[in-house]
């Protein structure tokens, strides 16, 4: 981890953000190439083209008939996982679920005289729901994507991961989850897009995965919509001097620890606790950490310490990284709220720490990436929702907007515009 001080707004110009800011930008003309070509393939040859990749990249021999695990599958996991960690699954459930039915949208009617002008809240019919598997486990990614679909109304939600284990299996069996495929990839992705023999079409697209899966949602957007395409996960703390050391220390190693990409990085006014800060990390947690080859890496690249002069400077450069996670560890942290317009999600106060947030207090943890954060939200039910605009116009409206439509259809040199109006105010 490097210590910087920043002593003014110049942050466009400072060396250090723009590592940051550019630590997702990878050659990736190569890995494109061959992302395009699994989506091409699958589209002409459908389940035929996802058994040829699934063989090849994850090492597995299925026939389409393989395709699918079973209900009885799934309940059979969720029968094996440990007793605790199920009631855990199930109080994150319930959680998020409370928390995302606080987002639902209602349909509405504005009525004035001649006119009935409207908006239809529809939820969308068939969701993809892209899970990683392998050695990994992401229990906590089933129900953050799953539960805003459910709560959303979405009638078909269809999972897929690469040899998922017994908790994804779980908690895809809570979430009510029917129909789960054991493939993964840009096979996968283009499988949920196109449709195969076996595998239905979708409507959306939505769930974390590797470069290849990135690049398919990437590609497959317009035939299907998708969430988003993320990028490596990042922290920021905001402290002051009388914050923990240790507590934002593990914190910071929280984020650093997911992969090698990972940023974790921490703005205070107080130089003395960003050195403890940085001395607990390297010379206490990470002696004999699990993780340390992958956490190392991270904060070696991307670990950053800034020392600034006042909190006000500090929540502006935070807005100018617009971090995925910004934990505010001050002695008063709702003053600094007011003043954060960039972040995907904000944890207030030092024992909201970010964990929590990843799996079990509600808000959801599929966050902008890559500052992303200026321009887009956090996955929610608004997320699998479309809108109808409707409109009923009776002759007295027609007649009090008829004159208005002809002048703007003349200005824009549009004919058939004005006489779809002309033809039905003759006949009145």
């Amino acid at each position: 981890m490097k210590i910087f001080k920043v002593v003014d707004e110049k942050f466009e110009k400072n060396e250090a953000l723009k590592v940051l800011i550019s630590r997702s930008e990878a050659d990736i003309e190569e890995f494109e190439k061959t992302v395009k070509q699994i989506l091409k393939n699958v589209k002409e040859n459908g389940d035929k083209a996802v058994v040829e990749y699934t063989e090849r990249f994850d090492n597995i021999r299925l026939s389409p008939e393989q395709f699918k695990i079973s209900e009885e599958e799934l309940k059979k996991a969720y029968n094996e996982i440990e007793e605790d960690v199920k009631r855990a699954l199930q109080i994150a459930f319930e959680r998020v679920k409370t928390f995302h039915t606080a987002q639902i949208e209602k349909s509405f009617f504005l009525e004035e005289k001649g006119l009935l002008l409207g908006q239809k809240v529809i939820p969308i019919e068939k969701v993809g729901l892209y899970v990683p598997g392998g050695k990994a486990s992401y229990p906590s990614s089933v129900i953050m994507n799953a539960v805003p679909a459910i709560v959303a109304g979405v009638k078909e939600i269809v999972m897929t991961s690469p040899n998922p284990n017994k908790y994804t299996l779980a908690a895809a069996y809570i979430c009510g989850i029917k129909t789960v495929y054991r493939i993964g990839g840009a096979q996968a992705i283009g499988a949920l897009a196109f449709g195969t023999e076996t595998i239905k079409k979708v409507d959306k697209i939505v769930g974390p995965g590797n470069i290849f899966v990135a690049l398919a949602k990437k590609n497959v957007y317009g035939y299907v919509d998708i969430d988003s395409i993320a990028g490596p996960s990042e922290i920021l703390v905001i402290a002051d001097e009388t914050t923990n050391p240790e507590w934002v220390a593990v914190d910071l190693l929280s984020q650093a620890e997911h992969d090698e990409l990972a940023a974790s990085i921490l703005i205070t006014t107080s130089e003395k606790l960003g050195k403890e800060v940085k001395d607990i990390i390297y010379n206490k947690l990470l002696v004999n950490f699990e993780r340390k080859d992958i956490a190392k890496k991270s904060l070696d690249r991307y670990g950053h310490i800034f020392i600034v002069d006042n909190l006000d400077l500090a929540c502006k450069l935070a807005n100018f990284i617009a971090p995925e996670h910004l934990e505010i560890i001050t002695k008063n942290p709702f003053e600094l709220l007011e003043k954060i317009k960039n972040a995907g999600a904000i944890f207030l106060g030092e024992y909201s720490t970010e964990p929590l947030g990843d799996y079990i207090l509600g808000p959801n943890h599929v966050l902008p990436t890559g500052g992303a954060a200026r321009f887009s939200s956090p996955l929610g039910v608004y997320d699998f929702i479309k809108r109808s605009s409707i409109i009923y116009v009776k002759k007295d409206g027609f007649d009090k907007l008829k004159n208005y439509v002809k002048s703007l259809a003349n200005a824009e040199g549009l004919i058939a515009h004005r006489l779809s109006v002309d033809v039905r105010d003759k006949k009145s």
